[in-house]
Order: structure tokens, then C-alpha cells, then sequence
């Protein structure tokens, strides 16, 4: 049996992304498409970061596609993988986000596209990445989350459920929005944030599907897997069902990725605080100018009776 909290064999995410890398071009329109989010996100921040991190990097292209990333005094990239680090472009290092190599208060920006879903300890990963913020500095990342790729985990398991009369695991879980905001209180974070996008991917045939998750290293990593490869008669039926289930008017079928944004900063002195109860100087009904109604004095409670019925 495998370890439940080892839920993602980081060996094999590995190897994936190793050989995924040199046609990684051809396939990562998911990735440059977030990349472009963050960006965005980013152009929001009136405020420059000298020191960022760019972690799991893939081959870069997010530093790249932000002019605020580009402007930094110093960019480290970093990426589980070997093939793709060195393709990220100057100062890429093979760095593991499960454990982080870098030191307290390195950086004043950490970013990560699409990285963080394969990581195993999530809130010892978001731990690591507080400590290596600088007072006042941000994480902002991007990982998949709940109803990612739905579609294709539905027709997998009925596909299987024919074949053999039961289901291994396919299709890895994703994390849930609140969970997630939840996580980053925990790590320490200040004002955090989470949303969600859904991004839709129509494609001619399932196969099509399948050849482009294995061109971004994002093939199957569960531990709890069978370890036998998974037949063409298994995928051939599932793309079968797949489009009988889900093909638009079009003949095209989509493929659905709900991709959660996290926004936190490390804690500093002159961040927005909420106010101590009762500490306001001025009475809520007379900014809106309207009647302020009493709701009476709270009940007293009797001697003796300090449980409810």
C-alpha cells in the first residue's frame, strides 16, 4: 500500500517533465496562457520587486512574458526538472518545491504557473515559501484545482469500470478554493486572496487530449496507480465516450481546467490592519444618514444558568 500523504510520485512527475521538455513549444498554450494571467495580475501591484523567484519555472516562459518580471534585478528560476531549467533561460537552478533551497527573506516576489498541484505537503511547501519571502514581499501563484480536466476523469473511469469492473486512480485530485485560502492563512500569509478561472480547450478528438498532456509533463503521477501502462483499448474507449458524451454541435469536444489563483504577502508593519472592535469614531447610521434602531439591552442571565437549553 502506498503512503496516503504521498499522494504524487515526484520521481515520476520528474521524468515526465524531462522528456516533456524539448517539444514542450508545441504544447504549452495552458502554460503561456496563465502566464499572461499573472502578468496581468502583476501590471495591478504598483510596485517594483528587485529579488523574484520563478518557481517551476518550466522553460521560462512566464518571466518572459511579464515586462514587471523582466525589469527585476534578479530573477532565479527554478524547476524540478533538469531538461526544463536549462531551457529557462540564466541563473535556472533544479530545485525541488517540496524543498526549497533557499534561505529566510531572499525574495521580494515569488511566483509559480501551474506548479504547486503535483507538490505532496502543500502547506509545507506554502511554509517554505513564506519563510523565503522578505518582509512585505508577495507570492503569487497559479496552480489547477477543482474540475480540472472532469471530463476526461468521468469517461477514464467509465471506461474502466467496463474493461475490469473497477477504477484505479487516473486523474490526479485538485484542491478546493476554500481550502486553499485556508492553507495560506496557516502559512502566515497577510491579506491573502484566491480565484479562480475556467479555461475551456476544444479539441477535434481525445487523442488529441492525451498527446498534448503528455507534451506539458502532466501525464498520470499518482501513487496509487496501476503500475501496468494503460492499454490503447482503455484510451481508445474513453476518447469513444468522451465524445459521446460531451461533443458540442461542432463534432469538437472541450476540455475543462479550473486554475486557482493565490495572492498573499509576507507579513509587514505598514500593511492594512482590521480595527479593533468597538474602536470606531463614528456611528455606521449616520455615514449612511439613516435612523439608527436599538435592538434593546442583551438579556441578563440568571444565577446558576450558564448553559443553553
Amino acid at each position: 500500500m502506498s503512503d496516503p500523504i504521498r499522494v504524487f510520485d515526484r520521481r515520476r512527475l520528474r521524468q515526465h517533465r524531462d522528456r516533456a521538455a524539448g517539444g514542450f513549444p508545441a504544447h504549452d498554450f495552458l502554460l503561456r496562457e496563465v502566464g499572461e494571467r499573472i502578468a496581468e495580475r502583476l501590471d495591478d501591484i504598483s510596485r517594483s520587486f528587485g529579488s523574484v523567484l520563478d518557481l517551476g519555472c518550466h522553460t521560462g516562459g512566464t518571466g518572459r512574458a511579464s515586462a514587471r518580471l523582466r525589469q527585476a534585478d534578479t530573477m532565479i528560476r527554478s524547476d524540478l526538472s533538469y531538461e526544463m531549467a536549462r531551457r529557462a533561460g540564466p541563473c535556472a537552478v533544479v530545485a525541488d518545491e517540496e524543498f526549497l533551497p533557499f534561505g529566510a527573506d531572499t525574495f521580494d516576489l515569488i511566483v509559480s504557473n501551474l506548479s504547486l498541484h503535483w507538490v505532496n505537503d502543500l502547506p509545507g511547501a506554502l511554509l517554505q515559501l513564506r519563510r523565503a519571502l522578505r518582509p512585505d514581499g508577495l507570492l503569487l501563484a497559479a496552480m489547477l484545482g477543482e474540475g480540472t480536466l472532469g471530463e476526461l476523469r468521468d469517461c477514464l473511469m467509465q471506461a474502466e469500470i467496463e474493461a475490469s469492473g473497477g477504477v484505479s486512480p487516473r486523474v490526479s485530485p485538485f484542491a478546493e478554493l476554500r481550502d486553499v485560502g485556508g492553507l495560506l492563512q496557516r502559512a502566515g500569509f497577510s491579506l491573502p486572496v484566491v480565484d479562480r478561472d475556467r479555461i475551456v480547450v476544444t479539441y477535434d478528438n481525445a487523442m488529441k487530449l492525451f498527446d498534448d498532456l503528455r507534451g506539458m509533463g502532466e501525464s498520470n503521477v499518482l501513487t496509487g496507480q496501476q503500475r501496468h501502462f494503460t492499454g490503447r483499448g482503455l484510451l481508445a474507449r474513453a476518447a469513444e465516450l468522451y465524445h459521446q458524451r460531451y461533443a458540442g454541435a461542432d463534432g469538437r469536444i472541450p476540455a475543462t481546467f479550473g486554475v486557482v489563483f493565490l495572492h498573499g504577502w509576507a507579513p509587514h508593519e505598514s500593511q492594512q490592519r482590521p480595527l479593533t472592535p468597538g474602536s470606531a469614531q463614528s456611528r455606521l447610521a449616520k455615514a449612511l444618514q439613516s435612523e439608527e434602531i436599538s435592538a434593546g439591552e442583551p438579556a441578563t442571565p440568571k444565577p446558576g444558568n450558564d448553559r443553553e437549553p
